[in-house]
């Protein structure tokens, strides 16, 4: 069958299909279930509707059991046996995970990309959300930056690899170095740092997310506030962080807590540049260095991280949720 045909029979399968749901749960419902006649009847209508909004909400719930709740539950399940799925050994998995120096350094990489990622995202998107509102090239500015948005994780990787090439005729960073007259390294391989060196490719790649974001919160600041303090004697950075910022605290909490989540999911930069050595790993990456040779470890790894990412997930529902109130 060709992809086409094949994607059109999904669409009038799975649209008919819910239309057909819907239209045969309330005949059964009105009809069979909870009639609307005789003596009964008023007291069957308040328990039909009831019933139709449970009723409506199972697709969806039943999708969500099927692909988020049976997944997560499965996974846990199946971190509790060996590698070859066959014997139950608790949570050894786990006590071995914990007790491995690896996984140690993965988790303390993983809060280095926590801490500095979202912060440094957030802070430039801001700071370039704010410079260039006002300018009449702002907007050309703004796409420049937003472009990395549209690379994938993989090619942004191998662009930046030939920017830290230890070969001085292409790498940047090394051609300075010569240029110094001091010997070429690999920046990728510098312990600790090259951690920072890695990160600053997510940076690069979402402020122009965090700069599209704030930006348009700050157009929608009323310009009434701001003439009042102009007017009050407030100098442009007092304007900025006293009377800009606290209005658009809200937005700026949405993109810190967005950022949070991915970067606690990156797996394509350091998978691309260093494949976990030279002490880069990080929890996604130590994953995948499992997953063919230890399905248990792997899945054990992948629950921390779903651990890790819930909080964060919750905390960020919340304060959208206030922001909508």
């Amino acid at each position: 069958m060709s992809p086409v045909l094949q994607g059109l029979l999904t669409i009038i399968i799975g649209v008919g299909g819910c239309v057909g749901y819907f239209y045969a749960s309330n005949i059964i419902l009105d009809k069979v279930i909870f009639p609307a006649r005789g003596p009964q009847a008023g007291r069957n209508i308040n328990r039909a509707n009831k019933v139709r909004p449970w009723l409506f909400l199972f697709p969806a719930m039943f999708a969500l059991g099927l692909y988020l709740v049976y997944p997560v539950v499965g996974s846990f399940y199946r971190s509790l046996f060996d590698r070859l799925g066959n014997n139950f050994i608790g949570l050894d998995n786990y006590i071995n995970l914990f007790a491995e120096e690896a996984f140690r350094t993965a988790v303390f990489n993983n809060l280095l990309w926590v801490l500095v990622v979202p912060a440094m995202a957030t802070f430039l998107g801001l700071l370039v959300a704010q410079l260039t509102d006002r300018l009449v090239w702002g907007n050309f500015a703004k796409s420049l930056i937003f472009m990395p948005m549209a690379i994938s994780f993989v090619g942004a990787s191998l662009i930046w690899k030939f920017v830290y090439s230890a070969n001085p005729d292409i790498g940047i960073i090394n051609s300075i170095r010569d240029s110094m007259g001091l010997e070429a390294l690999d920046p990728l391989q510098v312990p600790f740092w090259n951690n920072f060196f890695l990160m600053f490719i997510l940076v690069w790649i979402q402020t122009g997310f965090a700069m599209v974001i704030l930006s348009a919160a700050l157009r929608g600041i009323p310009e009434e506030t701001i003439e009042a303090a102009i007017i009050d004697g407030a100098n442009p950075f007092q304007v900025f962080f006293q009377i800009k910022v606290p209005q658009i605290m809200g937005t700026i909490v949405v993109v810190w807590t967005t950022i949070t989540i991915l970067v606690l999911k990156v797996f394509d930069i350091v998978y691309t540049m260093t494949g976990g050595n030279f002490d880069t790993d990080i929890l996604p990456s130590y994953m995948m260095s499992f997953m063919f040779r230890d399905d248990g470890r792997a899945t054990a790894v992948a629950f921390v991280i779903m651990l890790l990412v819930l909080p964060v997930m919750i905390w960020n529902i919340r304060q959208a949720r206030k922001e909508m109130r």
